[in-house]
């Protein structure tokens, strides 16, 4: 349907490079959102409130920012410390590390609120009941807590997630060759930029496609014996 003049695998590169920037972020985010969450739930106040403002500064910030912040900010403190571990030079992150930071943060100051109401969602006599049965803390978390909250968090996990993949355009400001920044260079070769952004607007929304797919089997899955659940 396009004449992509040789650029093709190029643009192939670009999405893997999208999509592992997205994986590092996913995995990054969800470990800060359940950390965050806990700390919202907890009863010391200096850790509620250490995750009150994460969340709180991460949501009132545009993500563009985040990430030149993250690129710019931290080169700094970085060539301050390792200039205190005994190294001349200049030390910053790459467009890749900031680019997985800068959208990890992002997306667990919201997974936070979400894993937050879905913990809240479980009944509070289960909880209850499993210390009655002499369950510690941990294990009340790992068996009773973490998968019941999973499956209420999971739609709003993917929507999330959804964002994500498109924010990591973003990144194409700080350098790193993802999907959006292999369509600027083919562009600037071409000098055909609806062909190009069209191409890369399709890839997103086959990304978004595959994820909305993948996200109602994940939903199927941990419904199953729920009442309702066809599974």
């Amino acid at each position: 349907m396009f004449d992509l003049h040789g650029f093709g695998d190029q643009l192939l590169l670009g999405l893997g490079m999208t999509l592992k920037v997205a994986a590092g972020g996913l995995v990054l985010g969800l470990v800060l959102g359940l950390l965050g969450a806990t700390a919202k739930l907890s009863r010391a106040k200096p850790l509620y409130w250490l995750a009150a403002t994460y969340t709180t500064l991460m949501r009132g910030l545009p993500e563009l920012l985040v990430v030149l912040i993250i690129y710019f900010g931290t080169a700094g403190l970085l060539t301050r410390i390792a200039g205190w571990l005994g190294h001349d030079g200049y030390v910053e992150l790459s467009p890749y590390a900031a680019g997985i930071v800068a959208l990890g943060l992002a997306f667990g100051a919201y997974a936070t609120e979400v894993f937050r109401g879905a913990i809240q969602a479980i009944p509070a006599g289960q909880i209850e009941a499993a210390r009655a049965c002499g369950m510690g803390r941990l294990r009340i978390f790992l068996r009773i807590t973490l998968p019941q909250a999973w499956r209420v968090a999971l739609p709003g996990l993917g929507n999330l997630f959804q964002v994500l993949v498109k924010d990591t355009s973003l990144i194409s400001v700080i350098g790193l060759e993802e999907l959006m920044r292999k369509s600027q260079i083919a562009i600037a070769n071409t000098k055909e930029p609806f062909t190009f952004y069209f191409a890369a607007a399709l890839v997103y929304l086959a990304i978004t496609v595959i994820v909305m797919l993948g996200q109602h089997r994940a939903e199927r899955w941990a419904a199953r014996g729920q009442p309702g659940s066809t599974t």
